[in-house]
């Protein structure tokens, strides 16, 4: 095992529900592709695991409503 202190290691991946329709609705706050509010998505990267599937939990019923 080679324990170099320069090896590349690859970056993680964090789990988003961007769908690249990036379009704020004018009476809920949410995003018409994701449902996020754009605090959400301003602190996403920085949000931890938690953070981030408590937001996703409540995505289902949001784009619901914006889609009735």
């Amino acid at each position: 095992m080679d324990d170099d202190p320069f090896e590349a290691v690859s970056p993680v991946a964090v789990e988003s529900p961007c769908t690249l329709v990036c379009a704020i609705d004018g009476d809920t706050g949410w995003c018409f592709g994701c449902g996020r509010t754009r605090d959400e998505i301003a602190g996403w990267t920085a949000f931890d695991v938690a953070q981030r599937r408590a937001v996703m939990a409540t995505l289902p019923e949001r784009m619901a409503i914006l889609d009735a």
